[in-house]
């Protein structure tokens, strides 16, 4: 039997989009392009020097372009067909949606957009993988990356707590749980549904209470993941 009605919230970190091939500011050999999180991924950092800013996210894009959805997007994309799934992603990549899923909310921002300096509900998409500088939206203000940068405030954050709360199935896919505030999406899910986290790292006593840890990279932890599911509510 189908279970169209249960509500399954995905949660996805930089572990979901690192098997597809893309580094994160966080992997072991260093930081994307080895720029510093300071110079590229702040508010400062674009007023200070919008060319390197727009050349750091222009070769990020291209390297998204160039990646593919992973078995692990389309094993969740699959899940669709049972549950009522919504995926909330810190990553900026689109790999979710190029995978199949058709509900995404990106927390951090969607790489392929830019938008107004003067007013971010104006987004566009971007074409191909190069912004220029000087381009600029109909306000006459300067286009640029639709990136949540360190030290903005989460827009959609309220909205993701609210799906959250309503899940009956909830799943961390990738992520350290250490970046707030989405870390804290885990504990907005209500105490009676069903808890999993995905992930190789040792969370020691850190995780809430009856969640079902499989400690494996991504893909291998979601094969697994849709096993269970399908032996438990399928």
């Amino acid at each position: 039997m189908k279970r169209r009605g249960l509500k399954l919230i995905i949660f996805t970190g930089a572990g979901m989009s690192a098997e597809s091939g893309l580094r994160t500011f966080r992997d072991g050999d260093g930081l994307w392009e080895e720029y510093r999180i300071e110079d590229v991924a702040t508010p400062n950092a674009w007023e200070a020097d919008k060319e390197k800013v727009m050349r750091f996210y222009n070769e990020r894009r291209k390297q998204i372009l160039a990646a593919k959805p992973n078995e692990g997007h389309q094993i969740l994309a699959d899940l669709q067909e049972k549950f009522d799934v919504q995926i909330i992603t810190q990553n900026i990549d689109d790999l979710h949606e190029r995978g199949g899923a058709k509900k995404v909310l990106h927390l951090h921002g969607e790489i392929v957009k830019s938008r107004s300096s003067r007013d971010p509900n104006l987004i566009f998409p971007v074409k191909g993988w190069e912004m220029k500088p000087g381009e600029k939206c109909p306000l006459g203000s300067e286009l640029r990356p639709h990136i949540v940068w360190f030290g903005e405030q989460v827009p959609e954050m309220d909205y993701a707590m609210g799906l959250c709360s309503e899940a009956d199935i909830f799943v961390t896919i990738g992520t350290s749980l250490l970046v707030y505030p989405a870390a804290g999406l885990i504990h907005a899910a209500p105490a009676k549904a069903s808890k999993y986290l995905i992930d190789p790292g040792n969370f020691d006593q850190k995780l809430p209470l009856g969640i079902i840890h499989y400690c494996k990279r991504a893909v291998e932890g979601i094969r697994l993941l849709r096993e269970d599911l399908e032996k438990l509510y399928i």
